[in-house]
C-alpha cells in the first residue's frame, strides 16, 4: 500500500514540475520573441512603472518636436522674406538715387516713380506673407488674417504688437510686424529737418547728425533766414520754449548750422523769410517713407524741394533697411535657438529611451541562456515524468 502511495506522490510531483517548467518556458519564449523582459506590469511592477514614465516623457518630447519643426519652418520663411525685403528696399533706394539725376526730365522721373510703386506693392506682399499653414509670418502675438491693410490713409497694422519669447522647448512662429515694418523713426532717427511750406529760395538740407547727445533737448526749433543787401544771415528760435538760441548768424552754402547738440548741412540760396523746421523724430513706417519718396519725385516743383525729398527718403530708407536687417538677425538667432533646443531634446529623448530599455527590454544573451536552462530543466522534468509514468505494481512485484 505504501509503495502504491509513494508512486502516486512521485507521479503528482513530476507532473507539477513539468507543468511549472512548461509555463516558465512558454513565458520566457514569449519574452524572447518580443525582446522584452517586462510584458505586463505583474512581470516587474517597478520596471513597468519606470518604462511607462519614460515612454510618456518621450511622447511629450515628440509632440514638442513636431511643434518646434513647424515653428522653425515659419521662422525660416520669415528670415528668407526679410532678406527679400532688404533687396527690394535696396532697389527702391537705388531708384531714388537715380531720380536725382539732373539730366532727367519729369517723364523720366514719372517712370522711376512707377517702378518704385511696383516695388512698394511687392514689399507690402512680403509684410502679409503667410507660412505653409496660412499663419501670418509678421502677425506678432496674434493675427488670424492679414496683419496689414493698405488704404488711402496709409498702411496700418492689425495684428497684436509684441515679439513672442523662446522657451526651453519652443521658439515663436511669428515676428512682430509692428516692430519690423511700422516703427521707422523719421529723419535721422533723432531729429527731422524740413523746409518751410512757403519757402521761395533754393536752400535744402541733409539729414543732419547729433554732435553732442547731452545737449539734445527734444524741443522744436525754427531757423529763419534774412537777406539784407545781399548778405544772408539766420536766427534760431526754440519754438517749444520761445527762447532765442542764435541771431544774425552768417550763412554759407554747404556749411553746417549747429545748435542744441545737432548739426545739419544747408545747401543752396535761401530767400528772405525762408525757414527750416527742426523737430524731434517721430515714428513712421517703411511704406509711408516710400509713399513720400514717390510723392517727392512726382510733385517736386524745384530742385531744392526734390533734393530735400531725396535726402529725407534716403535717410529713412536706410533706417528702415537697418530695422529689417536687425529683424532678420533676430530671426536667425531664433533659428539657432531652435537648433539648440532640437539637440537638447534629442539628447533627452535618447536618455529616456535608454531608461525605458533598461527597465523593460531583455538582455538577449542572458535571455537565451535562461531559456536554455529552462529547456534543460524541462527536459529533465519530462524524463522524470516518463520514468514515473512507467512505474506500476508489476515493476515492483517483478
Amino acid at each position: 500500500m505504501s509503495m502504491r502511495l509513494g508512486s502516486a506522490n512521485a507521479y503528482d510531483n513530476s507532473l507539477a514540475k513539468l507543468g511549472s517548467h512548461q509555463v516558465s518556458l512558454s513565458e520566457l519564449q514569449e519574452k524572447l520573441t518580443a525582446g522584452k523582459k517586462v510584458l505586463r506590469p505583474s512581470d516587474d511592477p517597478t520596471g513597468a512603472a519606470q518604462a511607462e514614465r519614460a515612454m510618456t516623457r518621450i511622447s511629450r518630447i515628440e509632440v514638442e518636436q513636431r511643434a518646434l519643426n513647424v515653428q522653425k519652418n515659419s521662422m525660416a520663411m520669415a528670415e528668407s522674406t526679410l532678406g527679400s525685403a532688404t533687396e527690394t528696399l535696396q532697389n527702391i533706394r537705388d531708384l531714388v538715387v537715380s531720380a536725382g539725376n539732373a539730366g532727367y526730365t519729369s517723364v523720366n522721373r514719372t517712370s522711376i516713380a512707377q517702378q518704385i510703386s511696383a516695388l512698394r506693392d511687392q514689399l507690402f506682399g512680403y509684410a502679409n506673407k503667410t507660412d505653409s499653414n496660412g499663419v501670418p509670418l509678421f502677425g506678432g502675438l496674434g493675427s488670424a488674417s492679414s496683419p496689414f491693410t493698405d488704404a488711402a490713409a496709409g498702411v496700418t497694422f492689425n495684428g497684436v504688437a509684441g515679439q513672442g519669447a523662446s522657451s526651453t522647448v519652443a521658439i515663436p512662429s511669428a515676428m512682430d510686424g509692428q516692430a519690423v515694418w511700422m516703427n521707422v523713426p523719421s529723419g535721422n532717427g533723432v531729429f527731422d529737418v524740413s523746409l518751410g511750406a512757403a519757402n521761395t529760395g533754393t536752400a535744402w538740407t541733409d539729414a543732419g547728425q547729433v554732435v553732442n547727445p547731452s545737449a539734445v533737448t527734444g524741443d522744436n526749433y525754427a531757423v529763419t533766414f534774412s537777406v539784407v543787401a545781399g548778405v544772408t544771415t539766420y536766427n534760431v528760435v526754440d519754438t517749444t520754449t520761445t527762447a532765442t538760441i542764435a541771431t544774425g548768424q552768417p550763412y554759407t552754402s554747404g556749411q553746417n548750422i549747429q545748435f542744441g547738440g545737432m548739426a545739419f548741412r544747408v545747401e543752396g540760396v535761401p530767400a528772405n523769410g525762408d525757414t527750416l523746421q527742426v523737430a524731434p523724430s517721430t515714428t513712421t513706417n517703411v511704406f509711408k517713407v516710400i509713399d513720400k519718396a514717390i510723392a517727392g519725385i512726382n510733385n517736386a516743383n524745384n530742385s531744392n524741394t526734390l533734393s530735400q525729398a531725396f535726402t529725407k527718403a534716403l535717410a529713412e530708407l536706410d533706417t528702415g533697411m537697418n530695422r529689417i536687417q536687425s529683424a532678420r538677425g533676430l530671426a536667425g538667432d531664433m533659428l539657432n535657438r531652435a537648433d539648440s533646443i532640437d539637440s537638447n531634446q534629442q539628447t533627452k529623448s535618447n536618455q529616456l529611451e535608454t531608461d525605458r530599455s533598461r527597465a523593460e527590454d531583455m538582455d538577449m544573451i542572458k535571455g537565451i541562456s535562461d531559456f536554455q536552462n529552462q529547456q534543460t530543466g524541462y527536459d529533465a522534468a519530462l524524463k522524470t515524468y516518463a520514468q514515473v509514468q512507467r512505474l506500476s505494481l508489476f515493476n515492483y512485484l517483478g
